[in-house]
């Protein structure tokens, strides 16, 4: 019987003595944060009109404040740079680097991809179109993160060639500015797509302040100054400029931080990602702890399984409670926070047990897509190329949702360009060449 979860003992040992532990940490911590804080904001019951979606934040104004604490998906992009900027070496083929580090990032979307068509097609011929419709909207939400993520890892290998923390200061005011430009327009046309070219500007400010992180350009007193700076500015820009406090998705704001990121999140973005540099050390301290470091590397070994997946079991864990009358849905009712603690714990039960059955997905290879990678000219640009693609239908799939006739051509088009891609980027070996398998391959994934 395969093991489900890897040997403590290989952990420990396995861990390359260099290894920066603290972007292990700043990755998974960000992920529990998301995943308890979406927990905590679902507001949902079943009434004789069907059931009721709303939003904590939404509903309690006086909470969105908490979002500046929250909003921690700065720290994904941040550590993805720094993790990218440690894996490159000079004279790999652009394409040839982005498509391996999309192999690993696509393997469990393509399985969760795969689970949702099957799944959207069976309701569609019970509960009928709009059904489907609906649940496809929330199954694919998520994907954004995915989708963005693939475009700006294509900026990684640039990013190695920031000489010093002022080419970074440079480059980071450039992104600022095109990211006011970006607000401006969108303001002044009262169009969102006029501020869509944020949704790769914004992110890629963590990224760069990532690469500052992985060449140790500043210093930890440094990046204190600069995180403490950032925060008075953002605050400065909240009071007097147009944008809402809330730093997440609340379904009563007037002019959303999230979609697209706005210069409220950018700020954001350089404060979180500052204060993290600066207690690194700690942190990295911290992680030398063998139990600590075993338990970072297990939750690490199936990030996107839990990234993709805790939606669902927030779902279970929400409806189960509602069966035996713990509902969590009116935040002025009695017992209302006791139920959502509650939530939490069903829904951390619910969460493991997915895990354990799920993650071994992330590290099974599919026979074709993860043979080696063999590309290079014109054909490993091409591949590269093809999965900032296929990362801009992710993001159009989770605006449009999955379950419509534009999801489905959406989904055609991701499916298309990865294909393509995975030709592009060689003739594949034969299946014995694959990526490595098993539980303890799990260790050196970034």
């Amino acid at each position: 019987m395969p093991r489900l979860l890897p040997e403590f003992r290989a952990v420990i040992d396995g861990t390359a003595p260099d290894r920066d532990r603290s972007i292990d940490v700043a990755r998974l911590s960000a992920l529990l944060v998301v995943m308890f804080g979406h927990c905590a904001l679902l507001l949902a019951t079943i009434t004789a009109d069907g059931v009721q979606i709303g939003n904590t934040l939404g509903a309690v104004p006086r909470l969105q404040p908490a979002t500046w604490v929250l909003q921690v998906m700065p720290l994904f992009f941040f550590a993805g740079a720094a993790a990218g900027v440690h894996s490159w070496r000079d004279g790999t083929p652009w394409g040839t680097w982005l498509f391996t580090r999309a192999q690993r990032l696509c393997r469990p979307a393509l399985w969760y991809l795969a689970a949702w068509t099957v799944a959207l097609i069976a309701v569609r011929f019970t509960m009928g179109a709009e059904s489907a419709a609906a649940l496809g909207n929330e199954a694919v939400a998520l994907l954004w993160f995915l989708g963005t993520y693939l475009i700006v890892l294509a900026f990684v290998p640039a990013l190695t060639r920031l000489r010093s923390a002022r080419s970074a200061t440079l480059v980071i005011a450039a992104l600022l500015v095109v990211t006011a430009l970006g607000d401006w327009a969108r303001i002044s046309t009262h169009t969102l797509a006029a501020g869509a070219a944020n949704l790769v500007v914004v992110w890629l400010i963590p990224m760069v302040i990532g690469a500052v992180y992985a060449h140790r350009f500043v210093t930890s007193g440094r990046a204190l100054i600069v995180a403490a700076g950032a925060l008075a500015v953002q605050v400065v820009v909240a009071r007097f400029g147009p944008y809402d406090v809330s730093l997440v998705v609340t379904g009563t704001e007037r002019m959303s931080n999230v979609t697209p990121p706005t210069l409220l999140l950018a700020l954001q973005c350089i404060w979180m990602s500052s204060l993290f540099i600066a207690c690194a050390g700690a942190v990295r301290r911290w992680a030398q702890r063998p139990r600590v470091w075993y338990l970072i590397v297990v939750g690490n070994s199936g990030a996107m399984t839990l990234y993709l997946w805790h939606i669902a079991a927030i779902a279970i864990a929400t409806f189960s409670l509602h069966a035996v009358g713990l509902d969590a849905y009116d935040p002025a009712a009695p017992h209302f926070w006791r139920n959502i603690a509650i939530r939490a714990l069903v829904f951390a039960v619910v969460m493991t047990v997915m895990f354990l059955l799920l993650s071994p997905l992330e590290h099974n290879p599919l026979w074709w897509w993860d043979a080696r990678v063999r590309a290079t000219g014109r054909a490993a640009t091409l591949a590269g190329a093809l999965i900032c693609a296929a990362g801009a239908a992710l993001l159009l799939m989770a605006k449009y949702g999955l379950g419509t006739t534009s999801g489905w051509l959406l989904l055609a088009l991701f499916t298309v360009t990865v294909v393509a891609a995975r030709i592009s980027a060689g003739r594949p070996p034969a299946r014995r060449e694959a990526a490595g398998t098993g539980p303890d391959a799990r260790i050196s994934a970034r």
